[in-house]
């Protein structure tokens, strides 16, 4: 696949692959087709539900963006993946409103409700696989300095 300007109409390739890091940060063509359908699936419908911007924290991350950044080493963001992004309101819409709508309207393979508090996470984690999505909505929390992954 040639290297395209958008993954999809609000996400251009550069907000995709984005890093702070002066690290190869290409996906190939398997996770660029991934990018493109959690942008169709989950990205897309959001943004037009919520009527406003959506700020993307992190997608794509190169194993070795993954590893400096110290993501996890399964990271659907990351891998044979490119299939998650981490996503933060910046309008009139709040976190909690972007994760319920997911949650409640749209298909996924993992929602994270990453930290914060009860009213509100820091940022949501969304996932979407081509196949086999098994809609598991979990809250990250710190419990004795290590995070934790809990149902939601």
């Amino acid at each position: 696949m040639e290297k395209i300007k958008n993954i999809s109409k609000h996400i251009s390739y550069n907000e995709a692959t984005r890093t702070s890091r002066k690290i190869d940060n290409t996906p190939n063509d398997a996770q660029l087709k991934n990018m493109i359908l959690l942008a169709e699936k989950v990205f897309e419908p959001l943004r037009k539900w919520a009527g406003e911007p959506i700020k993307i924290n992190s997608f794509f991350r190169s194993e070795a963006v993954n590893k400096a950044v110290k993501g996890a080493r399964t990271s659907q963001h990351t891998a044979n993946n490119g299939s998650a992004l981490d996503l933060d309101a910046i309008g009139e819409k709040t976190n909690a409103e972007l994760f319920n709508y997911i949650l409640e309207n749209l298909d996924f393979d993992q929602l994270i409700w990453e930290f914060g508090n009860e009213l509100n996470p820091n940022w949501v984690h969304v996932s979407y696989k081509a196949t086999g999505n098994r809609k598991k909505a979990l809250k990250a929390v710190k419990i004795n300095g290590k995070t934790k992954y809990l149902p939601y």
